[in-house]
């Protein structure tokens, strides 16, 4: 079946689902096996040096003829120049995230880019709103990595942001099968983007280990930790604990970024470290069950979104 929204239309795609721009994952094999299936694939700039990038980019558009954009975290120092990159290699659809994109909004628009921002809160939708954003992706608390402080929940936020925009919503955080595509369609998104169950997908690039564990991991496996310095949910591990520990004995931002380290990230996702690495993942992690090529993850949600349709018909 094909699900019609404001977002399939603005980007050309089948369904509304795309696929997060995750770091330490999400590469050109996994963005362009998402775009084949008729999703948008999202490459992560996040975790790339700028060649790399580049590489990525153009080995997407040899794997896909389909639509698909790169995410740039614009925390990144080199942000701009990642932006450059994407806009150089004429790639068509940007998200950013991270920071304010409405200096960057004028040089994608002027290269005929979509740009989506993803955004905590009604606030910060506003603001992308007015730095001229084709969309906004409204992310929940039950999301994977980093997260915003006022800790909204997907089923809150998007209805709100919804009611007080005048452009597309995509919802994240907490979906993973197709009754939450459904839910979040009648919450007022426009699409849905998903992280967690992607990351687990076959053409992740991230390490057999992490991959695993994502499996494994159960409704209660996941803790939101560094609320001092940047709130980040991820699996419960020997690492995790340690910063809740902390944490509860009153460490301060210094003590907490001394904790955090260097690559902590690149540790657990990339490397494999289970025990020491930060294995960012979304609440909906309880509803993996196996690790799947991404064309079977796309035959299941569509499945379980006509199911759930036909429930509610």
């Amino acid at each position: 079946m094909n699900i019609e929204t404001k977002i399939t239309s603005l980007f050309n795609i089948k369904y509304p689902i795309i696929q997060a721009g995750m770091v330490w994952v999400s590469g050109w094999k996994l963005a362009s096996a998402v775009s084949n299936n008729g999703g948008l694939g999202l490459i992560g700039a996040g975790s790339m040096k700028l060649e790399l990038l580049k590489e990525h980019i153009q080995k997407c558009k040899r794997a896909t003829q389909k639509p698909f954009g790169v995410n740039v975290p614009l925390l990144r120092p080199d942000s701009a120049e990642l932006i450059k990159i994407a806009v150089d290699e004429d790639v068509k659809i940007v998200f950013t995230s991270a920071g304010n994109p409405a200096k960057h909004v004028d040089l994608l628009k002027k290269n005929n880019c979509k740009v989506v921002h993803v955004v905590p809160s009604v606030k910060f939708a506003l603001k992308a709103q007015q730095a001229g954003c084709d969309a906004v992706v409204g992310e929940g608390v039950e999301a994977g990595g980093h997260n915003g402080r006022d800790e909204t929940t997907t089923f809150c936020l998007i209805p709100q942001l919804a009611d007080a925009l005048n452009m597309p919503v995509i919802a994240a955080g907490g979906i993973a099968d197709g009754r939450g595509i459904l839910a979040a369609l009648c919450l007022g998104a426009e699409a849905v983007q998903i992280g967690t169950l992607f990351a687990s997908s076959e053409e992740s690039s991230a390490h057999e280990n992490y991959k695993r564990k994502l499996i494994e991991a159960g409704d209660g496996d996941t803790i939101l930790a560094f609320k001092k310095i940047g709130l980040v949910r991820m699996l419960k591990n020997d690492f995790a604990l340690r910063v809740k520990k902390a944490e509860e004995d009153g460490w301060n931002e210094n003590k907490l970024h001394e904790l955090l380290g260097q690559k902590r990230e690149q540790l657990g996702i990339f490397e494999g470290n289970e025990i020491e690495g930060e294995l960012e993942a979304g609440q909906s992690v309880g509803l993996i069950k196996e690790i799947l090529p991404v064309n079977k993850i796309f035959l299941n949600l569509i499945s379980e979104f006509e199911t759930a349709l036909l429930k509610i018909n």
